[in-house]
């Protein structure tokens, strides 16, 4: 089998290729957007733009299975002038355009890593993969315009499509609001998240990574959409005693309100990154388990020390 795995040199992109590499899961085909990074001589590499335009010819050559990983993802103080036609021609119009080319070319399955934000932002009970799709910003609707899109795809052409919506990814080189509570716990400062009592799902890309090589091979995966996680939830101050746990070192929690601390994030212009910290966010990920027999390989508190060490 051979497969074609885009963004091959980012945060989950390469550490996928390695082990798809390390275990001959496949015979890896790689883009990315330059030259660099160079990769072992076994992997055939296409340094590609990703556009509504893009030719896909020579790196569909052969090409089984499809994991799209590339994308123009979330960006916090986005300053373009249009960000929803930035991420629909990015995400939706180009992943059209090589899903069109792929079904042509032959290739059997395309596994794309959309988001949970399709589903929505915040939650009272876990998202399911069956709920009605609720996004709120133009990166989610962009994704959920790309689902529709693919699953259009599938049923005129017969390429099987598999769609994974992951929420907070974290493991070692994270960045974002991820690595910022990290630098915070690393300095040992006092931080005012005691009283909270959010949930949380996150996903180790160890686990994310696993499931997606899962989708790939598994042939009860075929016209599914599953939602990743590392099967338990973690409120913020949960996660900041695994970071802290990871790091070696004692953290410092102090009560505080969270009302007050919403309304001070408010003021400071800054009540994006108190959501996305101190809000809740569940995720369901029994569909993935039952359809799949999927379980992730790591715990959180073992992805947090990976993450960090």
């Amino acid at each position: 089998m051979r497969c074609l795995v885009t963004g091959a040199a980012g945060f989950v992109g390469a550490p996928l290729v390695e082990r798809l590499r390390k275990e001959r899961i496949c015979d890896v085909t790689v883009t990315t957007r330059s030259a660099t990074p160079a990769f072992p001589p076994d992997i055939r590499h296409f340094p590609i733009d990703i556009t509504e335009k893009t030719d896909w010819a020579a790196a569909l050559d052969g090409v089984d299975v499809i994991v799209h990983l590339a994308a123009r993802v979330h960006i916090m103080n986005d300053r373009s002038a249009n960000p929803l036609a930035d991420f629909r021609r990015v995400n939706t119009a180009s992943t059209l355009n090589l899903a069109e080319q792929a079904a042509g070319a032959g290739v059997k399955r395309f596994v794309f890593i959309s988001t949970i934000k399709v589903n929505g932002e915040e939650n009272d009970r876990p998202f399911r993969h069956d709920d009605q799709p609720k996004p709120l910003d133009p990166y989610g609707i962009s994704k959920l315009e790309s689902e529709i899109g693919l699953r259009e795809i599938s049923a005129r052409t017969g390429m099987d499509v598999v769609i994974i919506r992951p929420p907070l990814v974290y493991g070692p080189g994270a960045r974002g609001n991820f690595a910022l509570l990290v630098g915070l716990v690393r300095k040992k400062l006092p931080l005012p998240f005691a009283s909270l009592k959010n949930r949380r799902t996150l996903v180790a890309v160890q686990n994310l990574i696993d499931l997606i090589i899962t989708s790939m091979q598994h042939p009860a995966a075929a016209g599914e959409t599953f939602l990743a996680g590392d099967g338990e939830d973690l409120s913020t101050p949960g996660l900041i005693e695994g970071i802290a746990a990871g790091l070696g070192i004692k953290p410092k929690l102090l009560p505080f309100p969270p009302s007050l601390m919403q309304v001070a994030a408010r003021i400071i212009g800054k009540e994006a990154v108190y959501q996305r910290l101190c809000g809740s966010l569940q995720v369901d990920i029994s569909h993935a388990r039952d359809v799949l027999g999927w379980e992730p390989i790591v715990t959180s508190r073992e992805g947090l020390r990976l993450a960090v060490k």
